[in-house]
């Protein structure tokens, strides 16, 4: 294919595909590498008898400004079912049209980044996007009007993607399209939820919608516009909106078939602790299955439900919401949880070394190696031979001192409490140097004899 030397300056996509799959860039046999078959070569266009493209062609970041040759696009786009021509140079829905409209088994297109704002697209542009399900526009800056003229053409069409396009509002409602099931607007500055009521008239059969990343300030419509304004809706993303109170979320149930919520980054939830978010929200959302990425436990809800109703309890100043009564009735009031102290006990006792008493905390969950160690430093007692005693404060009268022999055993297992002594006698000492036991008994080496 000849071109001028004007020509030889725009990127084309005939071009580009050329250059990237050309058969002399990829020594390979028949149906070997990146999915490219060589096919033979009688006459006719170069691009069409050098080689086939594989069924997933990614062109992004080409430069492409123009489609080239309608009829080489055909002649090589036979079996590509996507496309990716993101981060180009696309400014023409006539350019557009002529490469989507020669790839005759097209389901995914990929535009995202090419420069779009303002470009006009008519109903017969539009038609060539009549076989596409799935259609990516982020940071097109596309109109509205471009938007409903695509949707209008485009019946086979399931999930649409317009982020970051810088959308403040929602146009009135076109033609619907019933066929759409996903809906990605997020990274946008939609504040109204009558912008949002606008996509469920345009689009009523969503089974997702993600309004991620926008400053929506509320869900603020009466409970039969709710009802019906998504009847088909089954997951809702409203991450890091403008969300801030209860009310908002507590109308999300009106959704008749809403199983999967995402809220995170709300500032309705912000003082609150990740634990209470979560029990927070789940407890006021009884019909989902998901919430923020995980799947809900029917233990997971009770339990959330039951603290719902404590946290309310707490706030006898406040007017608790509707979904308190409700959970009330299922659980009864319910007595605040008992607070455990978890921390490890440290009773005092008294420890005797000869003349010398000693009072000491002792971490029970330490060995009595560990005791030994202590009382070594803090009495300067030698290294070895030194024995200790447990002298139980209320049982000393019938069982006498007990020597803890053992150096890995905790001292938890002997039972010390507030009050017991810790008799310190070094091996073959007399009871000069063991001292007295609160019963005012002789020391140990009597017990032990």
């Amino acid at each position: 294919m000849e071109s001028s030397s004007d020509e030889e300056e725009v990127h084309t996509f005939v071009q580009v595909v050329s250059d990237k799959y050309n058969p002399d860039n990829f020594p390979y046999s028949r149906g070997q590498g990146l999915g490219i078959v060589l096919l033979p070569t009688p006459p006719g266009s170069p691009v069409k008898d050098r080689l086939f493209l594989p069924s997933v062609l990614v062109l992004n970041d080409c430069s492409i400004q123009k489609a080239g040759d309608a009829a080489d696009i055909a002649a090589v786009c036979a079996h590509v079912v996507e496309l990716d021509l993101s981060h180009n140079q696309l400014s023409n829905w006539e350019e557009v049209s002529t490469i989507v409209s020669n790839i005759p088994h097209l389901d995914f297109v990929n535009l995202s980044m090419n420069p779009l704002q303002g470009a006009q697209l008519d109903t017969g542009l539009a038609q060539s996007f009549s076989r596409v399900r799935r259609l990516v526009l982020i940071n097109t800056h596309i109109s509205w009007n471009s938007v409903y003229t695509l949707t209008g053409n485009t019946p086979l069409l399931e999930e649409l993607f317009l982020c970051l396009n810088d959308l403040t509002s929602v146009a009135p409602p076109g033609r619907p399209c019933p066929s759409l099931k996903l809906l990605h607007i997020t990274e946008n500055r939609l504040r109204l939820w009558s912008e949002v009521r606008k996509l469920g008239l345009m689009f009523p059969r969503l089974s997702a919608l993600v309004l991620a990343n926008n400053p929506l300030q509320s869900v603020d419509d009466h409970q039969e516009a709710l009802s019906r304004l998504f009847p088909e809706l089954h997951s809702l993303n409203l991450s890091n909106s403008g969300l801030s109170r209860w009310e908002d979320i507590e109308r999300l149930n009106l959704f008749p078939k809403l199983v999967e919520v995402k809220a995170k980054g709300i500032p309705l939830l912000q003082p609150y602790s990740a634990e209470e978010r979560r029990s927070l929200l789940l407890a006021q959302l009884p019909a989902v299955l998901q919430l923020n990425g995980s799947t809900v436990s029917e233990g997971e809800r009770e339990d959330a439900e039951r603290f719902f109703i404590r946290y309310h309890l707490e706030r006898v100043d406040q007017e608790p919401p509707q979904r308190y009564g409700v959970l009330v009735q299922k659980y009864g009031e319910l007595a605040p949880l008992a607070e455990v102290d978890l921390r490890p006990r440290c009773p005092l006792v008294e420890v005797l070394w000869g003349e010398r008493v000693e009072t000491l905390g002792l971490s029970l969950e330490q060995t009595v190696g560990d005791l030994k160690k202590t009382l070594r430093a803090r009495l300067e007692l030698p290294a070895s031979g030194l024995r200790l005693f447990h002298v139980d404060r209320e049982m000393c009268h019938v069982l006498g001192p007990a020597e803890m022999r053992c150096p890995s055993r905790a001292l938890h297992s002997y039972g010390i409490r507030d009050g017991d002594q810790i008799l310190v006698v070094l091996r073959g000492a007399g009871r000069s140097s063991s001292g007295r036991s609160s019963s005012g008994r002789s020391g140990p080496d009597q017990a032990t004899a």
